[in-house]
């Protein structure tokens, strides 16, 4: 395996399925461009005339569209720039965290990320998503799964207050899991 002499950048990107890691490799002498997502090649151009441009690929269970800006800021330097779904990285995580809600847990000395899709109420688990059974409670909505043998439930109930919406909490096994931050 050659070693990544050219690489340039590298970012972590949370989505459903999991947090993948990008990294992008422009060899500015010899126009080398090489995309990975997760370790593995995605892209590979050599000789490329044009050190400028973009390199556009797909992330994750859902191919989510991600595309790398290649810009010149002065002689020889390059800035590199992330987007996903037409957004840049910062714009995109801002926008995801009001549509999701994340929890990293511990069971039996296996770690979990739990990600609920707020807009579709899909839940997935470690990259995968879960099967889950919906049901109306007195005060709001239970969402039911279960993870390595635990039950499950995110419960959904109303804040009372309209700029705060709903708030969803994941319960494991009669215990309340914190939210985490991405």
């Amino acid at each position: 395996l050659e070693k990544m002499t050219d690489l340039v950048a590298v970012w972590e990107v949370a989505l459903s399925d999991g947090v993948h890691k990008i990294e992008f490799e422009h060899g500015t002498t010899s126009g080398k461009r090489v995309v990975y997502v997760d370790g593995k090649e995605e892209i590979r151009k050599e000789w490329m005339f044009k050190l400028v441009g973009k390199e556009t690929f797909t992330v994750g269970v859902a191919k989510t569209k991600a595309t790398i800006n290649i810009d010149a800021v002065g002689g020889f330097a390059y800035e590199y720039t992330l987007e996903i779904n037409g957004k840049s990285l910062k714009k995109y995580m801002e926008n995801r965290s009001k549509t999701t809600n994340t929890w990293v847990l511990s069971l039996g000395g296996k770690d979990y990320r739990v990600v609920l899709e707020k807009d579709t109420m899909d839940v997935w688990c470690n990259g995968q998503k879960m099967e889950t059974m919906g049901e109306f409670v007195e005060d709001g909505t239970e969402t039911h799964f279960s993870v390595g043998g635990h039950s499950c439930c995110i419960k959904a109930v109303s804040s009372g207050k309209r700029k705060e919406g709903i708030i969803h909490t994941l319960i494991v096994d009669d215990r309340e899991i914190p939210e985490a931050v991405e």
